[in-house]
């Protein structure tokens, strides 16, 4: 698999990209090699144990049938939960519930999960005992170099939340870690040891994920992590049998390759080509490693079925005449095609529109590619709001601070969830203009952020008690906004794979915590939805159907399919031909 593997190995990547395969199937070759093997996994969609039909839970597990190799899947939710009620436990019945909420939602974040996990395997990473018993261990999950750097942070956390300093992303997380800084430190100093740890950057072949390969690598490089690898998952085969999809694919992960930053070209770098068989189970694994081909020797007929069109749920944003639609979903699944398509088909329907984005404007410039009449395009920038925002967070709540404290916050305003709240602040000036037409916003905070803003009185509780009875009846805050499912509709997007389906699913309840229940799914690139005869594609076709019914049966009440394209969907005809009904995907 790779080469000369140091004692810790990191997988480190976007959701869906592979990392868990390749852990996997690295710790099985070593282990094969002779190597004692110690696999942790830190995803919170572990699915280590299915891949090894072993029961592993949140202990140090021998994998059946594999000599020297055992597991341990640490539980980041559970790993949170029990963090959260390490911080929250003693402030009960000294805080009034108003306050504690506020730190609740704090502590109930992406961050606060990564920073339990964090906390979970440092005690493996430092447990120098323990480790004395393995040759290598491998990580599927890696800090970011965000929490690495907030870990390496000096300082006194208790009570900075509570005087008020802090604000709305991650300082929460980091209250109770004082008694946790030596071990912290340690295991730091071994993150960024080249001779003895090794970050494996796993991406697909899409600019997508390349482009967050090179944000990852730059910020692990910033604070001595150098021993980085560049893994590229799930390449399209060369062999295409004469088939436009296929052979369409292939130039779509060529063109992002050839793409790369300089600096992540420069990586060492490993192709592992798009495979048709899930990686369950030993055999699957053995064969992955030994790079054997397990395309079927004859095509796989695909059952094909009738899927729900865009064009249907088109229909049902239509009904009302005007409102508010968001796009949700992890980076990479289409978001921005699928906001412009149906923007597109709307304004095409005679309706004025307003498309609203934080994508780079070149990109959705060029998804549009060309004017059209009753479309509107509004572009947020991100890293704009997000300077305006640090600048007067630091003018306000860091003007009294000391060295130490205002270093904790600087810190704290590199979260993500700062550039979610700053952008949120944008949307929010162009939210009510939904109550004249239809406003399509693409790329929309997540369900904890708007509670946290709730939560801190920001947008909605903080407005609410400075006004007077009769006022706040009449008043409609965004919170209420998108809570009201007859001015907002909810589209979660994501795409017919088992981690993606996951992840979109968290989105769901972190929405519906927030009060907001989600209107539709998009299965955006569906295999099943298309037409190909390449044996490879057949067969993850048909695999994609157990996470299509799922989005059917499971989470959605309503929802679509949107077939792979040959062609990336560009002009208004092309996004308008997305929204078809009876549309045959689609090698044209």
């Amino acid at each position: 698999m790779f080469d000369s593997l140091p004692k810790f190995t990191f997988f480190t990547g976007k959701g869906g990209v592979g990392k868990t395969s390749l852990a996997c199937t690295t710790a099985l070759s070593l282990a094969a090699d002779g190597k004692k093997v110690l696999l942790v996994s830190t995803d919170p969609a572990s699915n280590v144990g299915q891949v090894f039909a072993t029961d592993i839970g949140n202990k140090i597990t021998p994998i059946n049938d594999v000599e020297n190799l055992s597991a341990i899947e640490i539980n980041p939710e559970e790993s949170a939960a029990a963090y959260r009620e390490r911080i929250v436990g003693p402030m009960r019945g000294l805080l009034p519930e108003d306050a504690l909420r506020s730190i609740e939602e704090q502590l109930s974040g992406a961050c606060t999960v990564e920073i339990a996990a964090f906390d979970e395997f440092t005690a493996l990473l430092t447990d120098n005992d323990l480790l004395a018993k393995y040759d290598n261990v491998v990580f599927d999950t890696a800090p970011t170099g965000h929490t690495i750097r907030m870990l390496k942070l000096p300082g006194a956390w208790s009570g900075f939340l509570e005087e008020g300093k802090g604000d709305a992303s991650c300082l929460g997380p980091l209250a109770g870690l004082e008694k946790q800084r030596d071990k912290y430190a340690a295991a730091v100093d071994r993150l960024s040891d080249g001779d003895t740890t090794r970050m494996i950057l796993v991406a697909r072949p899409r600019e997508s994920a390349l482009n967050e390969v090179a944000r990852t690598s730059g910020e692990l490089a910033s604070i001595g992590i150098k021993n980085q690898q560049l893994a590229i998952n799930g390449m399209m085969p060369t062999e295409t049998g004469g088939d436009p999809l296929a052979a369409a694919l292939l130039k779509r992960d060529e063109d992002a390759l050839a793409g790369m930053t300089a600096e992540v070209a420069a990586l060492p770098r490993k192709i592992f080509p798009l495979r048709s068989e899930n990686l369950v189970g030993l055999e699957a694994l053995k064969r992955f490693a030994a790079g054997a081909d397990d395309t079927p020797e004859a095509e796989v007929a695909v059952e094909h079925r009738d899927f729900p069109e865009l064009g249907t749920l088109v229909d049902g944003i239509e009904t009302p005449g005007k409102g508010l639609v968001m796009f949700m979903g992890k980076g990479g699944v289409g978001k921005t095609t699928m906001a412009a398509a149906v923007a597109t088909e709307l304004a095409a329907r005679g309706h004025e529109v307003l498309l609203t984005t934080t994508d780079p404007a070149a990109h959705i410039t060029e998804t549009l590619s060309g004017d059209q009449p009753n479309l509107t395009v509004s572009r947020i920038d991100p890293e704009a709001e997000t300077a305006k925002y640090h600048a007067h967070i630091m003018a306000t709540k860091g003007k009294d601070l000391d060295d130490q404290a205002r270093a904790m916050l600087e810190e704290d305003l590199r979260s993500p969830c700062t550039e979610e709240i700053a952008v949120f602040q944008a949307f929010s000036k162009v939210i009510r203009e939904s109550s004249r037409h239809f406003v399509i916003m693409d790329t929309a905070p997540t369900g904890h952020t708007l509670l946290l803003l709730d939560a801190t009185g920001s947008y909605h509780k903080d407005i609410m008690r400075h006004q007077g009875e009769d006022v706040q009846a009449k008043l409609i805050t965004p919170m209420m906004r998108l809570q009201d499912p007859d001015q907002t509709k909810i589209m979660i997007v994501t795409l017919p794979e088992t981690t993606p389906v996951l992840e979109a699913a968290h989105l769901q309840e972190d929405l519906k915590r927030a009060g907001i229940v989600p209107w539709g799914w998009i299965v955006n690139a569906s295999l099943a939805a298309a037409t190909t005869t390449q044996p490879i594609l057949q067969k993850r076709a048909r695999a994609e159907q157990v996470q299509i019914a799922m989005v059917r049966e499971d989470l959605s009440t309503q929802y679509a399919v949107v077939p792979m394209q040959a062609k990336e969907p560009v002009g208004a005809d092309r996004l308008q031909a997305l929204c078809a009904v009876a549309q045959t995907a689609t090698a044209a």
